[in-house]
């Protein structure tokens, strides 16, 4: 990589890492919380719908806190019939009120059996290259009791393929840690050097347009050759990026970055 394009990832970067991305993001909903479990609950859940227009994931991923009485972990840990009917008609696309029981199903038993969601990452995501493990692992072990096959495409498996960009960003906003205050850097016991970039189609196409992409589509393997080129920039924050690529998506043409 050049050192001028180096140099606009990382103004980029810090530019949009700021306080004042978190109001128009979907982040905004964990920010809602002080409780670390309920911010990662929060966290979890936004994540999951976190496809589509950014206002309506803000807004139904808000819609959720409030069926789930504000209180995120008790509501997850408490889990049952009541529990269950405030749930009933929630919707996000193609994630329906019953996926979301058998998420959050899924997350009680796991909140049952470890303190965090960290637990079940952190021994497989030391290092660069750990994602894609780490992800499918985690993947089986939410999907590990009763659950419908529709359910499971709103996990994805990097080890099908899939970029995970969902995943990906939960994990970003879990581990990373600097004075900016948009992550959370909840997770201490994960680097993060290990982390994968959320690729999504709008972060592929900058990423292809600025030249440190060529892989066509948006799948693992493209996660795997963009990580590389970010790394080259930030060995140890590489996934700080995903702030630079949203930026120049969103402003390039007003900038004059790309064409």
């Amino acid at each position: 990589m050049n050192a001028s394009l180096k140099a606009l990832l990382n103004e980029k970067a810090t530019e949009y890492n700021c306080r004042n991305f978190i109001l128009h993001d979907p982040i905004s909903i964990p920010h809602l919380f002080t409780n670390p479990l309920d911010i990662e609950i929060a966290s979890f859940l936004t994540c999951t719908i976190a496809w589509g227009q950014r206002k309506t994931i803000i807004a139904n991923a808000r819609n959720l806190m409030h069926r789930m009485n504000d209180k995120p972990y008790e509501f997850v840990y408490d889990f049952g019939r009541s529990e269950r009917n405030q749930l009933k008609g929630f919707v996000h696309r193609t994630f329906s009120s019953d996926d979301l029981i058998q998420f959050v199903t899924a997350l009680r038993r796991l909140y049952r059996e470890c303190n965090s969601l960290e637990e079940i990452f952190a021994p497989q995501l030391q290092h660069p290259g750990d994602a894609r493990q780490a992800i499918g692992i985690f993947r089986d072990a939410f999907f590990s009791g009763p659950h419908s096959m529709h359910c499971e495409k709103h996990v994805s498996d990097p080890r099908k393929g899939s970029a995970a960009k969902r995943i990906n960003l939960f994990l970003r906003w879990m581990v990373r840690r600097d004075n900016a205050g948009v992550d959370f850097g909840l997770w201490k016991t994960i680097p993060m050097s290990a982390l994968s970039i959320p690729l999504d189609i709008h972060s592929g196409n900058v990423a292809r347009n600025l030249g440190i992409l060529s892989r066509k589509q948006d799948d693992w393997r493209a996660v795997e050759e963009l990580d590389q080129q970010l790394r080259s920039c930030d060995a140890l924050d590489p996934v700080r990026y995903d702030y630079a690529l949203f930026g120049i998506g969103v402003f390039a043409k007003t900038e004059g970055i790309m064409p």
